[in-house]
């Protein structure tokens, strides 16, 4: 994936990594970063669903994040943001990473398998070189409370299988699945 980038402009979603704006700005590349799932978790976008728990109001989410210009990004390092986004930002997150990327443009989506667990950690990707990743646990968000006496950990909301991680890029020219290590799939996705 990295071969093909040249003076390209590349959106990291996920937490921000100091090494990864290293390794793609020494590249010649424009590199962007958003928290997705940090973002998603600010009360300005939280309403009562009908039954009177929290959502996220999603066309308010997104029009404060992702506000990319169209078929304007050339890499998108998606991570494994949907194993942990609100079921309901999923698609729509999903949506509007497609219409950000140019056609052809590449994306990076890690999945954890059944044997992953609820428990799995949310972490910070480290790009080191072309093959190497680092990874980070990083706690969510607390707010300043503490849950059970310890700090809250963003938690797994889900584990896709190929054909639901199929239909979540159904609009997406190209997928290849490769088998990683620690419970993760590595997915290729080509828009």
């Amino acid at each position: 994936m990295l071969a093909r980038l040249d003076r390209q402009s590349v959106l990291d979603v996920g937490p921000t990594s100091p090494a990864n704006i290293s390794f793609f700005t020494n590249m010649g590349q424009r590199t962007y970063g958003e928290d997705v799932l940090r973002a998603s978790r600010d009360v300005q976008f939280q309403v009562a669903s009908a039954e009177g728990s929290g959502v996220v109001d999603v066309d308010k989410f997104l029009a404060d994040n992702l506000t990319f210009e169209k078929e304007s990004i050339d890499a998108v390092l998606l991570w494994d943001l949907p194993d942990y986004l609100d079921e309901g930002l999923v698609k729509p997150v999903v949506s509007r990473i497609h219409q950000v990327m140019k056609p052809g443009a590449l994306m990076l989506a890690f999945f954890h398998t059944k044997d992953a667990g609820p428990d799995a950690p949310y972490q910070r990707y480290h790009i080191v070189s072309p093959d190497t990743i680092e990874l980070q646990r990083i706690p969510a968000p607390t707010n300043g409370r503490e849950q059970g006496g310890r700090h809250a950990h963003f938690r797994l909301q889900r584990v896709f299988n190929n054909r639901h991680i199929e239909n979540l890029f159904h609009d997406f020219s190209s997928l290849k699945f490769f088998l990683g290590r620690d419970n993760i799939r590595e997915v290729l996705v080509i828009r």
